[in-house]
């Protein structure tokens, strides 16, 4: 599965990709993941990607010309499944499009910068347009960093136990259960004595029990 990013910040996404499951991912052939800096593919001699916006107001408007530029070249070398945008105003990530978007080959994460980007390159280009909750950061990096998280765990292969990924909270449309590790008594504090028993049914059963409890309790609303 491949990725490509385009960003006025690449250096803000050097980091997350080069540690842990998305840097083995990689390693292993699993998932590319590129990222394109905006700059290069601005027409004007200073490289610049901003303007003031048409009809006065505060803030920079991310021109629609590098991003077509840079759009256009990635799609004249593949077919994208999708051009994701990442917006405060985007449907809320959550499991069910992470799944979705684990089934895809190419996709392109557009990260937008300054007071927006201009309009047109939503209109023409994108076809999701994604938010991972109800704030605004200072630009899209991060939350492209975690929708590219979010989904290249789910891919074959990348997790080293492969039930693990299914498991996890909202798969099930449940919060996980408690888990625990050893040693089973610490300081007094014990492990649920169903987990030392050996029984994987009834183990399974208080999984199951602690999971509706535990969404009961927090997430009230996906048992809606």
């Amino acid at each position: 599965m491949r990725f490509d990013i385009i960003t006025v910040l690449p250096g803000l996404l050097e980091s997350p990709f080069a540690h842990s499951i998305l840097q083995r991912a990689q390693k292993k052939g699993l998932a590319e993941i590129h990222v394109h800096d905006l700059r290069d593919y601005s027409e004007n001699k200073h490289k610049s990607v901003d303007d003031y916006p048409y009809g006065g107001g505060s803030g920079m408007v991310m021109q629609i010309e590098p991003f077509a530029n840079c759009i256009e070249k990635l799609q004249s070398e593949r077919e994208y499944d999708e051009i994701i945008f990442m917006t405060p105003d985007g449907i809320t990530l959550n499991q069910d499009i992470a799944n979705g978007l684990s089934l895809q080959k190419n996709i392109i994460i557009l990260a937008g910068h300054y007071k927006g980007i201009d309009q047109r390159i939503r209109d023409i280009y994108v076809t999701k347009e994604i938010s991972i909750g109800d704030y605004v950061l200072s630009g899209g990096e991060l939350p492209a960093a975690i929708v590219v998280d979010a989904v290249v765990r789910l891919l074959p292969g990348v997790l080293s136990d492969e039930t693990s990924a299914l498991s996890d909270s909202f798969q099930g449309e449940l919060l996980d259960a408690p888990v625990y590790s050893r040693p089973a008594d610490w300081r007094g504090h014990k492990v649920p004595d169903v987990l030392l028993s050996g029984n994987q049914a009834k183990i399974e059963q208080w999984r199951y029990e602690q999971s509706l409890k535990r969404t009961q309790e927090r997430r009230p609303d996906l048992l809606d």
